[in-house]
């Protein structure tokens, strides 16, 4: 199910990102393949995506068709963003909400806020936003001269709607936060 129609116009066509390009340096493997729950932490996070978007893709990583980062690979979760970003926009879609592939839970509300504007970021774990996909270009042109490439850097730079989550969010960098689980 996507949001529901506001009185400011149709409904968004809205892509869902799920940001897997990371190095997993600290995991010491590829997390986003690591199993919880029986299923790897990917399949967790493109789910709970599911109930709010229209299309699921992955971003980054060496999985068959996953949508390459952009400007490049290496840019950490922004380059990620631009990558959906730009995918977005070039195939009809609205808007893109992005979750990494190592947040497995999410606190009751959180997407339903997100998605009430764009863009709107969790100023709990950064990586979760909600874009406008008319940001691709300029995300693309910050990365080339940007000193902060962190997503909330950009975040403040295009006046994201900050979301403050209602409980915990986990975030999976170590086997041992994945066994904490």
């Amino acid at each position: 199910m996507s949001i529901p129609p506001t009185d400011d116009g149709p409904t968004p066509r809205i892509l869902g990102a799920v940001l897997a390009g990371g190095r997993s340096s600290r995991f010491g493997s590829d997390k986003a393949a690591a199993l919880f729950a029986g299923r790897p932490l990917i399949d967790h996070a493109a789910d709970a995506l599911r109930p709010w978007v229209d299309a699921v893709v992955v971003m980054g990583g060496n999985r068959p068709g996953a949508v390459p980062d952009r400007p490049r690979p290496d840019l950490g979760p922004l380059g990620g963003l631009a990558g959906a970003l730009a995918h977005a926009r070039d195939t009809g879609f609205d808007t893109v909400l992005t979750l990494a592939c190592d947040t497995p839970h999410l606190p009751d509300g959180l997407l339903a806020e997100l998605t009430r504007s764009a863009p709107s970021v969790c100023v709990d774990s950064p990586t979760i936003g909600y874009w406008p996909a008319s940001l691709a270009d300029t995300l693309i042109a910050y990365l080339a001269d940007a000193q902060d490439r962190s997503v909330r850097g950009w975040a403040r730079r295009c006046d994201a709607r900050p979301v403050v989550a209602s409980g915990r969010i986990a975030n999976v960098n170590t086997p041992a936060d994945l066994d904490r689980l």
